[in-house]
Parts: structure tokens; C-alpha cells; sequence
């Protein structure tokens, strides 16, 4: 299985780290490795002294596609989580200045926090989730599917042309505004609704 992560799919996050508005979805992969499941604890690394969370919608794939047209995307997911994407923002932004890629600061162990995944009939309407990360029993995030800048079914149509998708795989949708640091000790729990998703401690 694969991760597939997007970048900059909300405006005001894309503000945040003063980045330009995409005109076309981008990027980048997370492998399998790097999976964080069933609430374990997040182990802060030694290579990096600057570790941000950003929390994410998850669409899991549930059958294999090619060039999937986006009238027909919908019949490639079934179920919505909420994850963690964690990020080593000091060493993203030294391959930034390089014109490196991102994998180093992306890619490592346990950077994708996986939550668990609703069904699509809990679900009303997909542009219109609520989700939000409390950090020590505060919001620190929220995020609205609706401010998506591309959609589901878009980043399905778009992704596919590029890769198969596989069942399995996740896309990670991306990140709202209000990214930021954790420490050690932390406790993060993310939520979609009044749903909670997610509860770990950064150890």
C-alpha cells in the first residue's frame, strides 16, 4: 500500500507557510513504514528538533483504479478517517532552500498518524465534515471539507492519472491552517464532529 499526501489544499495553509496557491493538486508519498496506528505513541526523533502536526482527512481506496474519470470517483472510496500528517518543519524547510525533495522531513517512521475510519453513509454530505486536533485538551486545528481547494473526487481523478490506486492506499487530503509544534509529553486527539478519531501521547 501507498500514502498518498496533498499539499497546500487550503488556502489559509498555504498562507501560513507562505507558500502560492496551487493551480493543480501537489503531492508527495509516504511509504508503508510510516504508519502510525491503533493510538500508539509518537516517539520524537532524534534527527530533528522541530516537529509539526498537521491534521488531515483520509480517504481509503477501496477497489484498484487507473485514470479513474472523476463522474466515476466515487465508487473508489467507501470510508473517511482523520490522521496525522507530522512533519520535520526544520529540515522541510533546509530542502526547501536547496530545491531538495521533501522525503527526508515527510517520509520517516511513524509520521503518519492513521485514526480510525467512518463509513460513507455517517456521512451527509463529504463537503461539509467538520474535523479539529486538540493538543492538551485545546483546538489547536480545525478544518472544513468544504475549503478544500480540490475535492475528493478531484484528487482521485487527478492522482489516478499518475499512479494506480490500489485498494488499501489513503490520501491524505491536506492539512487547514493552524500547524504548529509538538513536545514531548503532548497529548493529541483529533476529532471528525463530535467524533473522536484519534488519542495519543508524543513520547
Amino acid at each position: 500500500m501507498k500514502i498518498i499526501c496533498i499539499g497546500r489544499n487550503y488556502i489559509d495553509h498555504a498562507k501560513e507557510l507562505n507558500n502560492p496557491v496551487p493551480a493543480e493538486p501537489v503531492f508527495f508519498l509516504k511509504p508503508e513504514s510510516s504508519q502510525l496506528l491503533n493510538n500508539r505513541p509518537f516517539f520524537y526523533p532524534d534527527f530533528s528538533k522541530e516537529i509539526h502536526y498537521e491534521v488531515e482527512l483520509i480517504v481509503k481506496i477501496s477497489k484498484l483504479g487507473k485514470s479513474i474519470q472523476k463522474k466515476f470517483s466515487h465508487l473508489y472510496y467507501q470510508e473517511i478517517g482523520l490522521g496525522v500528517d507530522f512533519t520535520a518543519r526544520d529540515l522541510q524547510d533546509n530542502c526547501k532552500k536547496k530545491g531538495l525533495p521533501w522525503e527526508i522531513a515527510k517520509a520517516f517512521d511513524y509520521s503518519a498518524v492513521v485514526g480510525k475510519f467512518l463509513p460513507l453513509s455517517h456521512f451527509t454530505d463529504l463537503k461539509n465534515i467538520s474535523f479539529s486536533l486538540r493538543k492538551n485538551g485545546e483546538i489547536v486545528q480545525t478544518g472544513h471539507s468544504a475549503d478544500m481547494i480540490f475535492d475528493i473526487d478531484t484528487l482521485i481523478e487527478y492522482l489516478s492519472r499518475f499512479f494506480t490506486l490500489k485498494t488499501g492506499d489513503m490520501i491524505y487530503t491536506g492539512t487547514p491552517a493552524g500547524v504548529g509544534p509538538v513536545a514531548i509529553g503532548d497529548h493529541l486527539e483529533g476529532f471528525i464532529g463530535d467524533e473522536k478519531m484519534f488519542s495519543f501521547y508524543i513520547r
